[in-house]
């Protein structure tokens, strides 16, 4: 579903994105982690087509970035850690706005769902820019998933949600996964995503230093306590190829507890 091959993006001289290379299937959620300035957010944002790579790959259901865009953008839902609603529309007009261009059929009753499942509905009536910096999230979360896309990218989407708010979002990611959906969702906290995640990617500069599943994590730097240790063990050591990490395709949501 995501196709990845030697990824690299400069920005004034400077590789934010170094050689990163990595494979995700229907129904895995890969969490993406590293310090600040780490090449997530470009990554994304490449994936999503919203800036051309320098170099490598991306192909996403499918679809070519560079010959495919448009086909492309139109099975995948990017959310940023600061999503840039309109102004002069309400709540609901964001999603009315969604459902028509994407084709959505019938998508009233769906919007309808989605507001109550992430308790904006009383607040369908209400302006953009009359919301706080959590629900203004919530929208843009309800959009993206308004027209069902093969593929999520939600970058930090926990920013400003409060503790019910997180454990709503994370439940909606396992049954968007469960569904076949394929996830990225990046995080400063691993333990916070860690319950939901099939697959993570470490960054650190640029770079990938390791990707693969939780137990390859494990595996690959032994002796650390806990996951999120591994991770620290991961971000300090030499990048670790894909290929020297095994990948089993089968492993989705159904296989997290």
């Amino acid at each position: 579903m995501i196709e990845v091959q030697h990824l690299r993006k400069i920005y004034d001289r400077h590789w934010a994105v170094d050689g990163v290379s990595f494979q995700l299937q229907k129904g895995q959620v890969c969490g993406v982690v590293g310090e600040n300035g780490a090449g997530k957010t470009t990554v994304m944002r490449c994936l999503a087509g919203l800036i051309p790579a320098s170099d490598g790959s991306i192909c996403v259901a499918g679809y070519d970035a560079k010959l495919d865009l448009i086909e492309l953008k139109r099975r995948l839902a990017y959310v940023p850690d600061d999503p840039p609603l309109f102004d002069d529309l309400t709540v609901g007009q964001h999603l009315e706005m969604i459902g028509r261009l994407y084709q959505v059929e019938d998508f009233y009753p769906k919007a309808t769902q989605l507001l109550t499942q992430f308790q904006l509905l009383d607040k369908v009536d209400a302006g953009a820019t009359t919301l706080s910096r959590g629900m203004r999230q919530k929208l843009a979360v309800c959009c993206a998933y308004l027209f069902d896309p093969a593929v999520l990218l939600l970058d930090e989407p926990m920013t400003g949600l409060d503790p019910p708010g997180i454990r709503e979002l994370l439940a909606s990611v396992r049954e968007r996964a469960q569904a076949g959906a394929t996830v990225m969702i990046s995080s400063h906290l691993l333990p916070m995503i860690e319950g939901i995640c099939t697959h993570y990617l470490v960054m650190k500069r640029g770079e990938a230093k390791f990707f693969g599943t939780a137990e390859d994590l494990r595996l690959a730097y032994p002796g650390n306590a806990s996951l999120e240790d591994a991770y620290f063990a991961a971000s300090e050591n030499e990048p670790i190829a894909v290929a020297a990490v095994a990948m089993p395709t089968s492993t989705t949501m159904e296989g997290v507890v």
